[in-house]
C-alpha cells in the first residue's frame, strides 16, 4: 500500500471539497469569460473613440457592437430631425451584393420603429414571434434573436443600435448592459465627429465664400452667377447648383447659371415659380431645406426615378434688393442637408451678394469715371479740333475762290470737302462721347463698326442721316444693326480696301444703310451668293437691297420702309 493510497478523507468532508474546488473553478472561468468581455468592450471602445469623420465612426460604431456581442448582423440606424423614421442606415455582417437583392433598406418600421418610440432596450429570442414585427422583405437573410438599444447624444437619442442571430445562444441580459455601455460611450464619439464634421463643413464654405468674394471683386459682374454656381459645385456632396432671377414681365424665374449634368439644358431656361420649391423664396428672405422626396419635377432638384433629392434654397438678396435665388441639390440617395449645411449656404449666399454689391458699386464707379473722361474729351473735340478744323475749312475755301477753275482749285475743293467729312464723323464721335445709350441704334451701329474694324489700319467712317435714334427702333432696329454687321464683315473680310464708310440713315419714310469700299469689287463666282440672305431680309419688308460692284468701287445699298406693310394675310411684307 503506497503512502497516497493510505491518504483519505472522509466521505462528508470530501464531497464539500469536491464542491468548493468545483464552485471555484466555475468562478474562475466566469471572471476569465467576464475579462474576456471587459477587454472586447474596452477594444470596441478604443475603435469608436478614435479621431475621424462621422460616417466612418457610425460603422466603427456598427461593426463594433456586433463584434462585442459575436452577432452575425448589426446596424446602427440614425433618427431623422422629425423623431419618426431612419434618416440613415448602417449595416454590417451583408454583402453589397445581398443589400441589392433586399431593395431599400429600412426606413423605421416593426420591431426598428418601436425602439424609435420607445427608446429602451428591446430584447427579444425571435424577433418575427414578437406581435410587432413586420415581417422581412425577399431575399432577406434569416434572422431569430434580437437585441435594440438606443444611442443617445448629450441626452437626445441619436440613433439605434440592431443587433441580430447571436452566435452562440440567445442574447442576454449581460450582452444587454455591455452593448448599453458602449451606446454610452458611442454618444460622445458621435457628438464628437460631429463637432469636428461641422467644422470641416464651415471650413469649406467659409474658404469658398472667400475665394468667391475675391473672384467677383477682380471680375465683371456678367459672370457672377456663373462663379457663384461654379464655386458651390466645386465642394463635396453637392450635384446641382441653380441660380435664378426674378423675371417680373412675365411672373416667372429665369436661370442664370446652372452647374450639373441637365446645366445645358436649363442655361436660360425661364421656370414657372410655382413649378419649383425655390419660388416662394423669390419673395422671401429666409433660407428654405427640403428633403427627398416623391415630387413632381423640380427644375432645381436632381429627379432620379421620379423621386426628388434635397434642397437647400437661399435668397441671394443684401437690403431692399433680391439679386436671385440660389439652390442646391443632391441625388436621392443621399443624405439631407445638415443644419450646418443649411446654415453654411445662407452664409455663402450673404457673403456673395454682399460680394455682388461691391463689384457693381465698383463698375459703377469705374462707368462713372468712364463718362466724365468722355464727357471731357467730347469738349475738347467739339470746343477745339471741330472750330479748328471749321476755320481751315473756310479758310480754303476763301483761297480756291481766288484760283482759276481747274487744276489747284479742283484739288482745293477736294480737300474742302474732306475736312467736312472729317467734322462730320468729329460730331458723330462727339455725340457718342457725350450722350452714351448703350440701347440706341446709333451706338449700337458704332460698337459693330468698331468690333469688325478692330485690326484695320484704317477704321471705316460713320455716318447718320435724320433722326435714326428716334425713327428706327424695336424689331426694326434689330434688322438694321445685323444688316450693318453683314455688310461690313464682307467688306473687312473680302474686299481688301483702304477705305470703308458705313453710312445709316432715316430719309423721310425709309431706313437706308449703305456700305461703301474702294476694294477689289465682287465678282459672280464672289460674294453674290452669301448677300442673298440681305436680298431676302429686305423684300420682307417690302424694301430692296442692290449691290453695284467695280474694281475700285463697291457699293451695297439695303432700303426698307420704316412701318412694315402687312399683307391681307396678316404677314409681314
Amino acid at each position: 500500500m503506497t503512502e497516497m493510497d493510505q491518504l483519505s478523507f472522509p466521505d462528508g468532508p470530501r464531497l464539500d471539497l469536491d464542491e468548493a474546488l468545483a464552485t471555484l473553478v466555475v468562478q474562475a472561468e466566469r471572471v476569465r469569460a467576464t475579462q474576456g468581455r471587459l477587454r472586447a468592450l474596452l477594444t470596441a471602445t478604443q475603435s469608436v473613440v478614435e479621431e475621424s469623420d462621422l460616417a466612418t465612426v457610425l460603422r466603427r460604431i456598427a461593426q463594433a457592437a456586433t463584434t462585442l456581442v459575436d452577432a452575425e448582423y448589426g446596424a446602427l440606424g440614425v433618427i431623422s430631425p422629425e423623431r419618426d423614421a431612419l434618416e440613415e442606415f448602417i449595416y454590417v455582417g451583408l454583402t453589397s451584393e445581398e443589400a441589392a437583392k433586399i431593395g431599400d433598406l429600412p426606413t423605421g418600421h416593426g420591431i426598428l420603429g418601436a425602439l424609435i418610440a420607445d427608446p429602451r432596450p428591446i430584447r427579444l429570442p425571435d424577433i418575427a414571434a414578437d406581435a410587432r414585427a413586420a415581417g422581412f422583405p425577399d431575399h432577406h437573410p434569416h434572422m431569430e434573436s434580437f437585441l435594440g438599444v438606443p444611442v443617445r447624444v448629450r441626452g437626445e437619442v441619436f440613433g439605434n443600435l440592431y443587433l441580430t442571430n447571436r452566435r452562440e445562444g440567445l442574447f442576454t441580459e449581460e450582452d444587454e448592459r455591455l452593448v448599453e455601455a458602449l451606446a454610452t460611450t458611442a454618444g460622445f464619439a458621435v457628438e464628437n465627429a460631429r463637432l469636428l464634421d461641422q467644422a470641416r463643413t464651415r471650413e469649406r464654405w467659409m474658404s469658398a465664400a472667400a475665394g468667391l468674394s475675391a473672384a467677383l471683386l477682380s471680375s465683371a459682374t456678367t459672370t457672377a452667377f456663373d462663379l457663384i454656381a461654379s464655386r458651390i459645385f466645386e465642394l463635396p456632396g453637392i450635384d446641382k447648383v441653380v441660380v435664378l432671377l426674378r423675371d417680373d414681365a412675365r411672373s416667372a424665374l429665369q436661370v442664370a447659371a446652372a452647374r450639373g449634368s441637365d446645366e445645358s439644358q436649363l442655361r436660360g431656361a425661364v421656370i414657372d415659380s410655382q413649378a419649383t420649391c425655390a419660388g416662394e423664396l423669390a419673395l422671401g428672405d429666409t433660407t428654405a431645406h427640403a428633403r427627398a422626396s416623391s415630387a413632381s419635377a423640380d427644375p432645381v432638384r436632381v429627379m432620379v426615378d421620379g423621386v426628388a433629392g434635397p434642397v437647400v434654397a437661399a435668397p441671394l438678396r443684401t437690403g431692399g434688393r433680391l439679386w436671385g435665388v440660389l439652390c442646391a441639390a443632391r441625388t436621392p440617395d443621399r443624405p439631407r442637408f445638415t443644419r450646418t449645411e443649411i446654415d453654411s449656404i445662407a452664409d455663402f449666399a450673404s457673403r456673395a451678394t454682399i460680394a455682388l454689391e461691391l463689384a457693381h458699386a465698383r463698375e459703377e464707379a469705374q462707368r462713372s469715371l468712364l463718362a466724365d473722361d468722355r464727357r471731357r474729351i467730347a469738349r475738347d473735340l467739339h470746343d477745339h479740333v471741330i472750330q479748328q478744323l471749321f476755320g481751315t475749312g473756310l479758310t480754303l475755301q476763301a483761297v480756291a475762290g481766288g484760283l482759276p477753275a481747274g487744276g489747284d482749285a479742283d484739288r482745293l475743293s477736294e480737300s474742302i470737302d474732306q475736312l467736312d467729312d472729317a467734322i462730320s464723323q468729329i460730331r458723330t464721335v462727339v455725340f457718342a462721347l457725350s450722350h452714351r445709350d448703350e440701347s440706341s441704334l446709333r451706338h449700337r451701329v458704332i460698337d459693330v463698326v468698331a468690333d469688325q474694324s478692330a485690326a484695320r489700319r484704317r477704321p471705316p467712317s460713320i455716318r447718320f442721316t435724320g433722326p435714326v435714334d428716334h425713327g428706327i427702333t424695336g424689331p426694326l432696329s434689330d434688322e438694321v444693326v445685323a444688316v450693318v454687321r453683314e455688310l461690313l464683315t464682307n467688306a473687312v473680310r473680302h474686299s481688301m480696301a483702304d477705305h470703308i464708310s458705313v453710312e445709316v440713315g432715316l430719309m423721310e419714310d425709309s431706313v437706308v444703310v449703305l456700305v461703301e469700299d474702294d476694294g477689289v469689287g465682287i465678282t459672280d463666282a464672289g460674294r453674290r451668293s452669301g448677300l442673298q440672305n440681305l436680298a431676302e431680309r429686305a423684300a420682307a419688308r417690302g424694301g430692296a437691297f442692290t449691290v453695284d460692284s467695280v474694281s475700285g468701287a463697291t457699293s451695297a445699298r439695303w432700303t426698307v420702309p420704316v412701318h412694315d406693310r402687312v399683307s391681307p394675310a396678316g404677314e409681314v411684307q
